[in-house]
């Protein structure tokens, strides 16, 4: 079992858009396992390969006892809206509410290259779509918007400042 440490605010790969998997071989096979087993750990329901120093698009996610992994993800399907606290393994202590699809479908492969499609409501869509925007080199502080935002950028310059 195999824990990866978590990248935090201001390693660059956070912010770079990660590279479509082309290579099914072991060591994907690998990086699949690391990344399950790293969002086996408590409190976690998400964990993108880029978190972990990876730049490739794979995340893996640990939802209700379900965990799991997506390559290559697409998301399909939104709808709705929902309105809930959300954080980041990356960005720790800081959790604001942020808008998001109630519902979404991704659709990609796992790591032997067979389709898979999972459909989420509530926290599993909401995962769902924050691990496949670190794959895209967003940040959920990204999607924030208006006063929320604002407080969350002034929360993070400050919590960013003391760590320094």
């Amino acid at each position: 079992m195999t824990v990866r440490p978590i990248r935090r605010y201001g390693d660059p790969v956070l912010r770079a858009p990660a590279q479509p998997v082309t290579v099914f071989d072991d060591d994907l096979h690998a990086l699949v396992t690391d990344l399950e087993d790293t969002v086996r750990e408590p409190g976690r329901a998400g964990v993108a390969a880029p978190q972990i120093g990876v730049g490739l698009r794979v995340f893996s996610f640990n939802v209700g006892g379900r965990v799991g992994h997506v390559v290559n993800p697409v998301l399909s399907e939104a709808s709705g809206v929902s309105d809930d606290e959300e954080g980041c393994l990356s960005l720790p202590g800081l959790g604001f509410v942020t808008r998001r699809a109630a519902a979404v479908t991704v659709r990609g492969v796992d790591r032997r290259g067979e389709p898979v499609t999972i459909h989420g409501t509530g926290l599993l869509a909401r995962a769902l779509q924050h691990e496949t925007d670190h794959l895209d080199g967003r940040l959920y502080l990204d999607v924030l918007t208006g006063d929320v935002r604002r407080q969350a950028l002034r929360e993070l310059r400050r919590t960013f400042a003391a760590r320094r």
